[in-house]
């Protein structure tokens, strides 16, 4: 009896390590976009240009 008390003892403790430093625990870093995929800035290129005389 003792030896199911302890299995569920080690199945707990492993499920709540799981969950504080498994996968998933840390959220992804913020996503870093160059300026030529960036879309808003590709759009702004035109009004950034100098106008020819």
């Amino acid at each position: 009896m003792i030896w199911l008390f302890a299995l569920i003892g080690v199945v707990t403790v492993a499920i709540l390590l799981w969950r504080a430093f498994g996968p998933g625990s840390r959220p992804a870093p913020p996503r870093v976009i160059a300026p030529d995929d960036d879309p808003d800035f590709l759009r702004d290129l035109d009004g950034r240009k100098p106008l020819d005389p």
